[in-house]
């Protein structure tokens, strides 16, 4: 049985561990507060953005060898109109140069937790994109998430993290703008 860490337990953390328990995964919650112990060979930082590096701090040495698993959107929200990494780059690739000795993979950032309980955006099944630089480690994540009944893509290399937090800013300023709904987003035809 894989066993999985998740840092935070609001809407997202509690979507991403009821996925990944429907898959038959052994799942532990860290809270807010940062206390606990990781346990998990993969490790899903379902926190805001400016709250990775607290992680790093707190618990960087218990994530080296482990799939760390970024979902974050480093979007200013008190203005929800730019991103906050440097150009170019993404808070998984910043997460990557923080946590040398982990695997980092970008997910879950272009889906809303309503669509990963579901499973459905509209008629379409949810999919989650990852990306990341070891393949081993996309698969292993991919196939946790199809077993919990959602669908996933290999988006490619660590570098496409860039297009995944341009597309979850693009979401999520259209939710919060009530142009789609929170239910709702973005789905893949295959």
């Amino acid at each position: 049985m894989t066993s999985i860490t998740i840092f935070g337990s609001g809407n997202m953390g509690s979507a991403i561990a009821s996925l990944f328990a429907a898959g038959g995964a052994d799942v532990q919650h860290i809270g807010s507060d940062g206390t606990g112990t990781v346990t998990g060979d993969i490790v899903v930082l379902a926190v805001p953005y400016p709250a990775l590096k607290q992680i790093v701090a707190s618990h960087g040495d218990q994530l080296i060898g482990k799939v760390v698993v970024d979902i974050t959107n480093p979007l200013d929200f008190s203005t929800f109109d730019s991103l906050v990494v440097p150009d170019g780059s993404s808070a998984a690739a910043e997460l990557a140069r923080a946590l040398p000795g982990a695997k980092v993979l970008k997910a879950f950032n272009t889906n809303f937790a309503a669509t990963l309980g579901s499973k459905k955006v509209g008629d379409l099944a949810t999919t989650v994109l990852i990306a990341g630089d070891d393949d081993q480690a996309k698969q292993d994540l991919a196939e946790l998430v199809t077993a919990g009944g959602a669908d996933a893509i290999d988006a490619g290399s660590l570098k496409r993290a860039h297009e995944l937090e341009a597309l979850g800013f693009l979401q999520l300023t259209l939710a919060a703008a009530e142009k789609i709904s929170w239910t709702g987003g973005f789905g893949v035809v295959r």
